[in-house]
């Protein structure tokens, strides 16, 4: 009886258990970072990247209303005017799921396997709805102009003052629910 208990507290263990396969990178005002390495699919350029706890397309919605796009370039070539000089900034939304090993459904089909197995059938393995998924969500910005590709680059001369620019711009979007309002801000 006494080894009988150990045995089932581990199984009772292992059914409540996820074992973290990714986590998302947790970010607690902004970051500037290559943005490949931050995510397959990005420019190599470096970005300023924020969490974003809106819904996705937010951040599509607040560019579009603030620089008066009309729904043209929204993503790309966005200008904007810091001391007296044309810049241009990019954005990406991007989802980073965290992804959690389940193993309750695992360990359930092996003693069933065990139990009912007859010689047939192969066991089921992993399966995708064994993984747990919760999303994550960024904003990446990249900023460039006439005269520099990359203005986040550490070397770049116009760093400091454009990442002051995105860092309000950023505040901005956080605090503002109607984006009409940002209009009469300008």
């Amino acid at each position: 009886m006494k080894a009988l208990l150990p045995v089932l507290l581990l199984i009772f263990f292992m059914l409540q258990s996820c074992i973290p396969l990714r986590i998302a990178p947790s970010i607690s005002n902004y970051k500037v970072t290559n943005g490949k390495k931050f995510k397959r699919g990005l420019s190599k350029r470096q970005m300023f990247i924020f969490e974003d706890p809106k819904q996705a397309g937010d951040f599509y919605d607040y560019v579009n209303t603030k620089f008066a796009l009309g729904h043209h370039n929204v993503y790309d070539d966005v200008p904007f005017e810091l001391n007296e000089a044309q810049y241009f900034f990019a954005f990406y939304e991007i989802e980073i799921p965290d992804k959690v090993l389940n193993l309750a459904p695992m360990v359930a089909d092996a003693i069933w396997n065990e139990v009912v197995y007859d010689g047939e059938e192969e066991t089921r393995g992993v399966q995708p709805q064994d993984v747990l998924r919760k999303g994550n969500w960024y904003v990446a910005i990249e900023v460039y102009s006439d005269m520099e590709k990359d203005c986040l680059q550490k070397d770049s001369l116009s760093r400091e003052a454009v990442l002051k620019y995105l860092s309000s711009l950023k505040e901005e979007y956080l605090a503002t629910y109607n984006y009409n309002e940002v209009v009469f801000k300008n």
